[in-house]
């Protein structure tokens, strides 16, 4: 194999195919990244069996074949050397040779023939929607998910689709996020988990607009993403996910709104005064049309106050600041909406036209310190 492609042509090949290889694994091959030139054009691909990425890499063939390098020592070079036209030369014993103006490396490679493919996914009807829309529906739901659980279930997304709209849900036994999207096409209506882990690498890679389509495809098995001539394999969760619509109840004795900006600088600034690790609540109590938000902690207390449009019952209760943040920060609209039952029943913060949903569990607060 002899290719030359741009330095920053690699750079941007290794950084995508990357995301999909493991750290550590029994297999070395996997450790490695896929340079494909057997055909007449040239990919890279990373695979940890569960997750594959492959992307297509710009440059000149002049004798076809295929290689697998180690890919931390692969991408480390690339990214070190200068931006100019870059030469990988490989022999029958996939000896590989590196050349970059005066710099030249030599390596070892592995059989190419040995890296495992990642799946064939069937493409039919596609699912389409905008890049912007996609990565925006990433970061808006799979911050809720379990990141390590024994229920595999809370590290993966919901994705249901139904007369052509999309409904995506993440949980992770104290909070849910749930999105709807309209699809912009008809798409059939289907229904299945997928790894928030390649949902994120997806949403890492994605760097189109609202103008930019990405199409995806669903089997039994499998969610295929293909954009920019990249795409995007993994498997999906098998098991049935949660009544999402069970835990949700519509019923509230207060409703409170106020604007996004200026409670979240108010939660944020109270974070200040404990650490994550030692769960200290703050408090909201709501008198009137005021918001009051305090907490205790070894360092003193804060307090402060928000005028807030209140409807209902005044309560207080109380809230981990982080689970409020996460939710509050991705939402886009100016203002937003709790809707509160009592102070043991989860919070609701939602939209009218039902386009998010962001669940909240409270914390108790009766032996509060």
């Amino acid at each position: 194999m002899k290719i030359t492609c741009e330095q920053a042509s690699l750079a941007r090949g290794v950084n995508i195919v990357s995301k999909a290889v493991p750290v550590r694994s029994t297999m070395p091959i996997l450790e490695c990244i896929l340079i494909d030139a057997s055909t007449n054009r040239i990919t890279m691909t990373g695979n940890d069996m569960e997750l594959g990425i492959e992307t297509v890499v710009e440059g000149t063939i002049e004798e076809r074949g295929i290689v697998a390098l180690d890919a931390k020592f692969f991408g480390e070079l690339i990214r070190k050397i200068p931006d100019a036209p870059v030469t990988i030369e490989t022999d029958e014993s996939w000896h590989t040779t590196i050349t970059c103006e005066k710099t030249v490396v030599r390596v070892s490679g592995k059989p190419g023939d040995d890296f495992p493919n990642i799946p064939v996914v069937t493409r039919n009807k596609p699912v389409v929607i905008s890049q912007m829309g996609l990565r925006d529906l990433i970061r808006q739901t799979t911050f809720a998910a379990a990141i390590n659980n024994n229920n595999k279930l809370m590290t993966g997304e919901l994705v249901e689709i139904t007369d052509s709209r999309l409904k995506a849900v993440t949980l992770d036994g104290n909070r849910i996020a749930i999105r709807n999207v309209v699809l912009g096409s008809e798409a059939d209506d289907s229904s299945c988990i997928v790894p928030v882990k390649a949902l994120n690498e997806v949403g890492k890679i994605l760097d189109g607009g609202a103008d930019d389509l990405i199409n995806i495809y669903f089997t039994e098995n499998h969610v295929l993403f293909d954009f920019n001539d990249t795409t995007v394999v993994s498997r999906l969760i098998d098991g049935e996910y949660f009544k999402i619509d069970h835990m949700i109840s519509s019923d509230y004795v207060t409703k409170m709104t106020c604007n996004k900006k200026a409670l979240l600088d108010c939660i944020d600034r109270s974070t200040i005064m404990a650490r994550e690790a030692d769960k200290k609540p703050i408090v909201f109590s709501l008198q009137g049309q005021t918001l009051s938000m305090s907490i205790e902690s070894i360092y003193g207390v804060m307090n402060e106050e928000l005028e807030v449009v209140k409807e209902g019952s005044d309560m207080v209760i109380g809230f981990n600041p982080k689970f409020l943040i996460d939710a509050i920060r991705v939402i886009d609209d100016e203002e937003i909406t709790f809707y509160l039952l009592n102070t043991k029943s989860p919070a609701m913060i939602k939209d009218e036209e039902g386009n998010y949903i962001y669940v909240v569990l409270p914390i108790n607060i009766s032996t509060r310190q």
